[in-house]
């Protein structure tokens, strides 16, 4: 069983930056995709960013593109989510996810997911 932890999560003012960080306990063959979501209260939850392994190939919700950027250190078995700009609606509970290729950006097919950390921008 794959575990994976968030850090990173706090309380920031509208325009400041959070790093999030997702701990994976181990590399598994099926998992080359690691994702971060977000749910706000009362609401869906909503897919953030993207990575492949070792293409890379990030990719990102139109909500969120060009203010975050998601990177991944394979060495330290870690992902990363930099939030730039951050704004009173990125406020959510952000969750670390891994799951094979065929994932599907409504989170289906991403078999191990983090407790989530939560992310609170003030206005």
């Amino acid at each position: 069983q794959v575990q994976l932890i968030e850090s990173g999560g706090g309380v920031v003012q509208a325009g400041g930056s959070l790093r999030l960080s997702c701990l994976a306990s181990r590399r598994t063959f099926s998992s080359i995709v690691m994702a971060w979501f977000r749910q706000a209260p009362g609401k869906e939850r909503e897919f953030v960013a993207r990575i492949t392994g070792g293409t890379s190939d990030p990719s990102y919700s139109d909500s969120v593109k060009g203010r975050f950027t998601i990177s991944s250190d394979n060495a330290k078995n870690t992902v990363y989510l930099q939030m730039n700009s951050l704004r009173p609606e990125d406020t959510a509970v952000y969750y670390c996810a891994a799951g094979p290729i065929v994932s599907r950006l409504d989170g289906v097919g991403f078999e191990h997911w983090g407790q989530g950390t939560q992310v609170t921008v003030s206005s």
